[in-house]
């Protein structure tokens, strides 16, 4: 009754706030003494290139959030980016809370299991995260957030083949500063955030600091059975940061970062009643679940890493970073979501990563200037799937991929004229896989009695390649920078951990890698007087051996029935992918500013082989909306001390595929089409007054129509009856109160 009546609170208050600010929006406040206006626009300054430059005169498209902008976007975790940056789709990966799915214009991996790479690749402070399990990084003390669209691999890191996050946290200050926030909001929510730093006993040569965020609410949902909570959060994350600037030249940091989230799993509705258990329909709601497994879906992620700068003369600096990441994870999917042992599958995964990178940037302040690098990843990731069938099937998945990589990178830029510059890059990667695997039957539920092998194999895979990458820029007036790029992406192939080698012998043999070779032109332009940001870009993208994982049913005991399933691993064929992206800032006034983007997506297969047939015509792309957008309005003006912003913001996306199925194996009467999702909007709105320098209130809300949509789910119809769908979150509203020192 507690946190309903918090809930009503919060939602009244949201409501009279936005109707108490309404008659000032539509009237030019008068200027007040010591008010500053804000009459033009600052450009984001960023690192997408190895060196600092603003977002204006990047020649390639990255869209950057402040801090500042992703408090006043509500921005809590990495998902909620997904509306903010043209063609980007990002949520929690199925039962998980904080396993990341990333695409970015169409190319990306939904698959967590290990041997898989991601196609877009993560990067926490310039340190690579190769596994998706903790990936799904909650956003607190940050600096800044960039996000790169397209292939990656010639200023630094691992190579990646559709784009980059890079998660960039508060920096080392000598001055003494810090904050601490409460946040309060629907469904228990119960979040704190701290951070502190500075010079160590008043030094400016000895630097640290320390942030935490716990965070938590009581779930959308419960287990009707058990009344355990489902789709709830408990996440505790820290990070430790310590820096010595030996002179000024030389200074060496060392950081240390650590989740543990505790959450239960989350909620799965049915999207029909489940053939073998037909007394059990459809909940009404579509988070509330009657799971018979366990309440248990943990993770714990650690980093630690060291970086050396050195500045060996006015022209030359060199950084290495050593790091190191590992994370482990205990998960409970029940499939068909009912008390009955349908489909109830319990995993473990763990995996282990060292890089080592060395980068030289040279900048002579002449006509040419650029990085060379040099980056060496040591990884492993294994664990074991315990799989239930109908309590009659049992069978587990388990090994172990070892992945050895080493690539040289080099970014050369040379200004022909003032005007008029040219890019060069390259990188050439040799990575090495190593699979263990063993699948084996066996007698009952305790898994501890063999009587079958499914596939038994130790094999290793080289993949080697060269990917080249030239752009041009020319400004064209001071204010407007036009540019066109070439790159190639890579991303290395791997064994198939599900194998099931007896009855698809196929599966046990090697996938390929994929590659998409990107064309790219577009705009950056500063209007109006720096008042309007228009920055325009078009791609098209030829997308060769797309790696698909598939979940594909067969007859497991010869009866001409399909009885179980398995997680295919394939090399589908060739696409093409293009589109059109528009990302807009407007000043009109002193007081309003209006922000967002629209990005056009075709993406087409133009081979996919099944059978033998190419089916390209009847398979479409999973994650790629043809349309979408996101609006921001913002109102600002000074009260008192300090200032207040009103913001309302609304994103939309066409309709989408969330599950990638053969369609012509879903045939009647058990066949199901993919997991999708027609179009939908969101409404949000928030409201956040600086008080002062020290004090910030502020009150969010999203999801304000309460929109039902899915981001995903499971199609396992036609063996096992599963045809569910996990949805996005429900109406929340949150009041935060800070402190900054």
């Amino acid at each position: 009754m507690k946190r309903k009546q918090l809930s009503m609170a919060i939602q009244g208050l949201l409501a009279v706030s936005l109707l108490a600010t309404t008659p000032a929006m539509a009237q030019d406040a008068a200027p007040q003494g010591g008010e500053k206006k804000t009459t033009t626009l600052e450009a984001v300054k960023v690192t997408a290139r190895k060196r600092e430059e603003t977002l204006q005169e990047v020649p390639v498209a990255v869209t950057a959030f402040t801090a500042d902008t992703l408090d006043k976007l509500n921005v809590k975790d990495l998902s909620d980016l997904d509306a903010q940056v043209p063609n980007l789709t990002i949520y929690a990966a199925r039962g998980s809370n904080t396993t990341l799915t990333a695409y970015i214009r169409g190319v990306g991996q939904s698959d967590p299991l290990w041997g898989v790479d991601p196609g877009v690749g993560l990067y926490m402070d310039d340190v690579y995260i190769a596994r998706p399990q903790g990936a799904l990084l909650d956003v607190f003390d940050v600096a800044r957030v960039e996000v790169l669209r397209g292939p990656q691999g010639t200023l630094y890191g691992k190579n990646t083949i559709g784009g980059a996050i890079k998660y960039v946290s508060k920096g080392l200050s000598p001055e003494f500063n810090g904050y601490g926030s409460v946040t309060v909001g629907s469904f228990g929510q119960r979040d704190f955030k701290a951070a502190v730093g500075g010079g160590l006993g008043g030094s400016e040569y000895l630097r640290g600091r320390i942030s935490v965020a716990s965070l938590n609410n009581d779930g959308f949902g419960e287990n009707i059975v058990t009344g355990d909570p489902v789709s709830n959060k408990d996440t505790l994350a820290y990070r430790l940061a310590l820096g010595a600037y030996v002179t000024d030249a030389v200074d060496l940091q060392f950081a240390l970062d650590h989740v543990k989230d505790n959450s239960g799993v989350r909620g799965a509705q049915m999207l029909e009643a489940n053939r073998f258990v037909p007394n059990t329909p459809p909940l009404d709601s579509r988070y509330d679940v009657r799971n018979g497994m366990p309440n248990v879906n943990e993770t714990t992620m650690s980093g630690a890493s060291i970086t050396a700068n050195v500045r060996a003369s006015d022209d030359w600096t060199f950084k290495y970073v050593l790091a190191k990441r590992e994370s482990d994870t205990e998960t409970n999917i029940d499939f068909d979501t009912t008390q009955s042992k349908i489909a109830d599958v319990k995993a473990f995964y763990n995996d282990e990563q060292v890089t080592h990178e060395l980068q030289a940037n040279y900048d002579g302040g002449g006509r040419s200037r650029g990085v060379l690098g040099v980056y060496r990843f040591d990884g492993y990731a294994g664990g074991r799937v315990l799989n239930n069938f109908f309590n009659l099937l049992f069978g587990d998945t388990q090994g172990k991929v070892y992945t050895e990589s080493y690539a040289l990178y080099a970014d050369w830029t040379f200004d022909v004229s003032e005007q008029f510059s040219i890019d060069v890059g390259a990188r050439y990667t040799n990575e090495d896989k190593h699979a263990i695997v063993l699948n084996r039957g066996y007698a009952d539920g305790n898994f501890t009695k063999p009587i079958s092998v499914a596939a038994n194999f130790d094999k290793t895979i080289t993949f080697k390649n060269f990917s080249p990458k030239i752009s041009m820029d020319y400004q064209l007036t001071p204010d407007v920078l036009l540019y066109g790029v070439a790159s190639r992406g890579f991303k290395s192939g791997g064994y198939n951990i599900r194998a099931q080698a007896v009855a698809v012998p196929r599966s046990a043999e090697p996938f390929d890698d994929e590659q998409v070779d990107s064309y790219e032109i577009g705009t950056k332009m500063g209007l109006l007087d720096q008042r309007l940001f228009l920055n325009l870009a078009a791609f098209h993208n030829k997308y060769k051996d797309i790696q698909l994982s598939v979940f594909t049913a067969y007859d497991s005991n010869g009866d001409g029935t399909d009885d179980a399933f398995f997680g295919d691993f394939t090399n589908a064929g060739a696409g093409t992918v293009q589109g059109l992206e528009v990302e807009y800032q407007w000043l009109p006034t002193t007081h309003w500013a209006i922000t967002g983007n629209l990005a056009w997506l075709d993406a087409k297969y133009d081979r996919f082989m099944y059978a033998g047939v190419n089916i390209a015509d009847e398979q479409q792309f999973t994650n790629a909306p043809e349309f979408s957008g996101a609006l921001n309005v913002e109102y600002r003006t000074q009260v008192g001390n300090g200032d207040l912003s009103a913001r309302i913001g609304y994103s939309y996306q066409s309709s989408v595929i969330a599950t990638t199925e053969i369609i012509r194996a879903e045939i009647p009467p058990n066949g199901r089409p993919p997991i999708s999702q027609d179009g939908y909007g969101l409404l949000s709105a928030g409201i956040i007054w600086n008080i002062n320098p020290a004090w910030t209130v502020s009150l969010q809300g999203t999801n304000l129509a309460d929109e039902e949509y899915l981001t995903t789910g499971y199609n396992l119809n036609r063996a096992l009856g599963v045809y569910t769908g996990f949805y996005g979150p429900p109406r929340q509203y949150s009041l935060s109160v800070r402190y900054n020192f």
